[in-house]
């Protein structure tokens, strides 16, 4: 796979050391263990796979290499570069400025934007209409696009299936900036409605088996469907596909729950399915499956506590966060700034958001156990520095 060049301060040697060793024992990625560090009375377990995904390099080279060959121009991003504060107060600092949060709402009017200026797209990708109105500004959007390949993949696919007559439902966070571009480029080819989770996938399921009121979709899944969308006809032959960091298991369910309803309403069998139902299961983004497997396997090991590392906003990390939750005591940190002391830690519910600093996070036991792992947006020299502020804070503790 390409590598990419990316500012050395993200790196760790000791986590690449980490990873090309693991790299170089499991060339076919079958083995999900968790890698240990024993450090006498503390011994972390990193997981398999985590940090640095492919989509998230390639951002990351492409937006600090236009800062350096174009010093003295003005330089955008439409929204956060990833969702990681780090490095985007890294680009801030390097003077690119936001034009919209990450609700899509502006910060900078288009209307302060010249032909001369660069706009970068983030690695989420954006809509159709955005993408025209910086075409209609003069802005060579497709030199500076990061959108991630697994994304346009997803777009791709959209686009092949709504060829062949199907509608689309995007399993995916309605407001996330991802979404919000598959959305777009799904709707401009086909039918397209999008759901949140199974709750909402199983109230979808009640409409295409007419259960409930056609006329009460539009009320329920408000700002959800594409323009002129038909609840009638429009989920007859449909194809589900995802916002690549969602958990690969709940898209999977979903996929599997609705092509069952579709066989038992219709009639159907897995040798005709594919007349009513696409299968897209070729969507799902690699580095998420790999990430999330990885937690699986982590999770196998007998532990006090899990640390899960990334930002607040990440989908993908919050996923991460929500597995290791199911089994264990889970922290969810941006970096060794959240961890505070032996006794403190702030914490941010994955759900919510909602930060809260939490006592007595650190086991009295020894050794103390603790599950690692972080998100694809996460740098490893953060991981590297929250290992450090713990193992420094564990009296006895060999050097890392």
């Amino acid at each position: 796979m390409k590598t990419f060049n990316v500012p050395t301060t993200y790196r760790s040697p000791l986590i690449s050391a980490i990873k090309q060793q693991r790299k170089a024992d499991d060339k076919l990625k079958k083995d999900f263990s968790p890698t240990r560090i024993d450090l006498g009375p503390i011994q972390f377990f990193l997981a398999r796979h985590f940090g640095f995904c492919y989509g998230v390099e390639n951002a990351i080279e492409i937006a600090f290499r236009t800062v350096e060959e174009n010093p003295g121009k003005k330089i955008f991003l439409l929204s956060e570069m990833i969702h990681n504060p780090f490095v985007n107060q890294d680009l801030q600092a390097l003077g690119v400025r936001f034009l919209m949060d990450t609700h899509g709402r502006q910060i900078v009017p288009f209307e302060e934007i010249s032909a001369d200026d660069i706009v970068l797209i983030p690695a989420f990708g954006t809509t159709i209409a955005i993408e025209k109105k910086l075409r209609e500004l003069g802005i060579p959007i497709e030199k500076y696009d990061t959108t991630c390949p697994f994304v346009e993949k997803v777009w791709n696919r959209s686009e092949q299936i709504a060829a062949k007559g199907y509608s689309i439902v995007v399993h995916g966070k309605p407001t996330h900036e991802e979404t919000r571009a598959t959305f777009s480029h799904s709707a401009v080819n086909a039918p397209t409605v999008v759901v949140n989770d199974m709750k909402e996938t199983i109230e979808l399921a009640e409409y295409i088996k007419g259960e409930k009121p056609a006329d009460q979709f539009y009320f329920e899944f408000a700002g959800r469907f594409s323009e002129g969308f038909d609840i009638k006809k429009d989920l007859q032959r449909f194809g589900v596909v995802n916002q690549t960091t969602m958990l690969a298991s709940d898209t999977q369910a979903i996929a599997d729950y609705l092509k069952k309803v579709v066989m038992e309403h219709h009639g159907l069998n897995e040798t005709n399915i594919s007349e009513r139902f696409a299968d897209t299961r070729d969507t799902l983004c690699y580095a998420t499956n790999d990430n999330q497997t990885a937690v699986a396997g982590m999770l196998e090991q007998e532990a006090d506590l899990a640390i899960v590392i990334g930002g607040r906003n990440s989908s993908n990390t919050s996923h991460l966060v929500e597995l290791c939750e199911d089994v264990l005591p889970t922290y969810f940190i941006r970096s060794e700034e959240d961890i505070l002391s032996a006794n403190e830690l702030l914490h941010a519910n994955w759900k919510t958001r909602e930060e809260a600093v939490i006592n007595g996070w650190l086991p009295a036991s020894r050794p103390v156990r603790i599950l690692v792992t972080s998100g694809a947006s996460c740098p490893d020299s953060m991981v590297e520095g929250v290992l450090r502020k713990i193992a420094s804070l564990v009296e006895g503790s060999r050097s890392l």
